[in-house]
């Protein structure tokens, strides 16, 4: 299943509790806010040890990532602002969760040693650049949807290493640096090949949308 039919299914299986949030009458940045405050909690949970319930923590987080912009899409409410909060958020999300996950690992008696830290500094590090250079890349009138992991790939795979345990997720920090740092090179590629299209003057140069998923 591609991106856009797993995206179409999880809009219809999430549909009546967008309906239920819509006849609330909550804003979409309450539920992006909601989704911090709870990411936030969620890496206290992790440098606590309790890697399971953090997991569960950040499926709660998933959760709130899609509803926010399926509730936007729903009142109407979509706006270049709340797609720049929604961003700015998850990235404050990612980042207080890696950092949960070093304390995590240098609290914990099992023989983690430097290298592991120095991994997950490079999977925080490779998660940002991947932001960084579609923003970047958008900002400059170019899209940028090219890459194996997005920030939904970089989610399944860091709930999947907090639920399977210590071990489960040391190796997921492997998966995501590498992963995250072969999605960058694959954007400075892009941005390399589109640059060099639009100073040949090519009229097939890509310009900037305003993304339903501003994530990266």
């Amino acid at each position: 299943m591609d991106k856009a039919k797993l995206k179409q299914t999880s809009r219809k299986f999430l549909d009546p509790i967008t309906g239920l949030l819509a006849s609330l009458g909550l804003p979409p940045t309450a539920i992006t806010v909601l989704g911090l405050v709870i990411s936030i909690y969620g890496a206290t949970v992790v440098a606590r040890g309790s890697l399971f319930s953090g997991g569960l923590w950040l499926i709660v987080v998933g959760l709130c990532d899609v509803l926010d912009g399926q509730l936007a899409r729903r009142q109407g409410a979509e706006s270049k602002f709340g797609a720049f909060i929604d961003s700015t958020l998850d990235r404050i999300a990612e980042l207080a969760y890696f950092g949960g996950i070093i304390v995590y690992y240098v609290t914990r008696p099992q023989g983690f040693g430097v290298f592991t830290i120095v991994l997950v500094l490079i999977a925080l590090s490779g998660s940002f650049m991947i932001s960084y250079t579609r923003a970047r890349l958008e900002g400059l009138g170019y899209t940028c949807h090219v890459g194996w992991f997005e920030r939904p790939e970089r989610m399944i795979v860091l709930m999947l290493g907090l639920l399977l345990g210590s071990w489960a997720l040391f190796f997921a920090m492997m998966v995501l640096a590498l992963g995250s740092t072969i999605t960058v090179g694959q954007r400075i590629y892009h941005g390399w090949k589109v640059t060099r299209a639009d100073k040949a003057g090519s009229s097939e140069v890509p310009t900037s949308d305003v993304s339903e998923n501003p994530q990266g």
